[in-house]
C-alpha cells in the first residue's frame, strides 16, 4: 500500500470524554434541536437560516461573525431561527487546496489531523458555550461525523458526496435534519434518491461496527444550482423549480417534504452579491404559493465579516479564503429584510 501509517488517532468517544459538554450545553442542544426539527416537521412556520463563512478558517473572526449573528437574533427570533455555518471540511474539485479546519487548523502551517480535531471540536463547542447556538457543518467523511454528532444540530452533504452510499446511509443514522444537495450535473433525481436513502433503514459497517439504523425522516433536499456540460452555472432556485421540485416530493411519499435552498455556488454562478437578490427572489416565491412555503424550511447563505475572498497568506481579518462570502454589513440587512417580508 502506497501510504505512509503516520499515528493513531484517538476514537471519538475519547475525544468526547476529554471536552465532555456539560448537562447545560446538552439541554440547550436538545432543546435547538427540537426548534429545527419542528420547521421540518412542519409544526412551527418560522423560516431557517443556515449562514456563515464558506470555511471556517480562523476561530477568532468565526466566533467575533457569530456573536454578531446572536445580537441580530434578538431582533428576528419570532420569525427566524439562524444556524450558523461552521463548515470545517472543505470539497475541494481538483483535491488540491485548503481542505479546512480538520486538516489544517492553521491555514498557513502543514496538516496536522490530531490538532484539527481538537479545534473544530474547541470551536463548535465556542459557539454553544459562548453564544447558545449549536451549529451546522458538512459531512464530508462520514466517518468523522462522530467527532462532532453532540454538538451539530444540521448537517449538509455536499454536490460532490450525495451519490455516495457511505454519506447516505450514515445519514440515515443521524437524529437531526441532513440535507442532500443536488449533484454538480443537477439531475434532481440523484438528489431524491439520497433523500430517500437517507429516510430508510438500513445495516451497514461504521467505524469497524456492524450498525443498523432507524432512518431519519428529517433527510430533505438542498438546491444550489448545478454545471452544465460547457462549464456553465445554471440555477435551480426559481418559482418553476420550487414548483417541479414540490410535484417531485408530492410523488414520492417521503416523510416530511422539505428543502433549504444555496443562495451560493452554482446558484449566483459564485458571485457571492446576488445571494441577496436570489434570497428574495425565493422569499417572494414563498410568499406568492402556499405549497412552496410550505415546502421551502429556509436558505444557506455564505457570508463573513467583509465582502469577498481572499488568498492564504493574505490575513485579512475576516475575509473567507475559500468562496466569496457577503460581507456583515450587507448580511445584516438581509436578515432584517427576510424576517420582515417573509410570511
Amino acid at each position: 500500500m502506497n501510504m505512509e501509517f503516520t499515528r493513531k488517532l484517538p476514537i471519538p468517544q475519547q475525544i468526547k470524554n476529554k471536552y465532555p459538554l456539560t448537562e447545560q450545553l446538552e439541554l440547550i442542544k436538545k432543546e435547538r434541536d427540537e426548534q429545527i426539527k419542528a420547521v421540518f416537521r412542519g409544526d412551527s412556520d418560522k423560516f431557517i437560516l443556515i449562514i456563515g463563512p464558506c470555511s471556517a478558517d480562523n476561530r477568532e473572526s468565526v466566533l467575533d461573525y457569530i456573536g454578531r449573528l446572536k445580537k441580530i437574533n434578538e431582533q428576528v427570533s419570532d420569525k427566524i431561527i439562524i444556524v450558523p455555518r461552521i463548515y470545517t471540511n472543505k470539497p475541494r474539485t481538483t483535491g488540491d487546496g485548503y481542505k479546512g479546519m480538520l486538516h489544517q487548523p492553521d491555514p498557513d502551517s502543514s496538516p496536522d489531523m490530531l490538532s484539527g480535531i481538537i479545534a473544530i471540536r474547541d470551536l463548535h463547542m465556542s459557539a454553544l458555550k459562548d453564544y447558545g447556538f449549536t451549529c451546522a457543518d458538512e459531512m464530508l467523511y462520514p466517518e468523522n461525523y462522530r467527532y462532532l454528532s453532540d454538538l451539530l444540530s444540521y448537517v449538509a452533504v455536499g454536490a460532490r458526496s450525495v451519490e455516495n452510499q457511505q454519506h447516505r446511509l450514515t445519514a440515515s443514522g443521524i437524529d437531526v435534519p441532513v440535507g442532500m444537495k443536488n449533484p454538480t450535473s443537477g439531475d434532481i433525481s440523484i438528489m431524491m434518491n439520497s433523500v430517500t436513502a437517507a429516510q430508510h433503514s438500513h445495516t451497514f459497517i461504521f467505524r469497524g461496527w456492524e450498525v443498523k439504523s432507524s432512518g431519519n425522516p428529517y433527510a430533505h433536499a438542498i438546491l444550489r444550482g448545478y454545471t452544465d456540460y460547457t462549464g456553465k452555472s445554471v440555477s435551480n432556485y426559481h418559482y418553476e423549480d420550487l414548483s417541479k421540485l414540490y410535484e417531485r416530493y408530492a410523488e414520492s411519499g417521503l416523510a416530511n417534504p422539505a428543502a433549504i435552498i444555496d443562495t451560493n455556488h452554482a446558484n449566483s454562478g459564485k458571485k457571492y452579491l446576488e445571494q441577496i437578490r436570489i434570497a428574495k427572489d425565493i422569499v417572494y416565491s414563498c410568499n406568492h404559493n402556499d405549497d412552496i412555503r410550505g415546502m421551502v424550511k429556509g436558505l444557506m447563505i455564505e457570508s463573513y465579516i467583509e465582502d469577498g475572498a481572499q488568498k492564504i497568506g493574505e490575513h485579512v481579518y475576516g475575509k473567507s479564503i475559500t468562496d466569496p462570502c457577503l460581507g456583515w454589513e450587507k448580511t445584516e440587512k438581509l436578515i432584517l429584510e427576510i424576517a420582515d417580508t417573509i410570511k
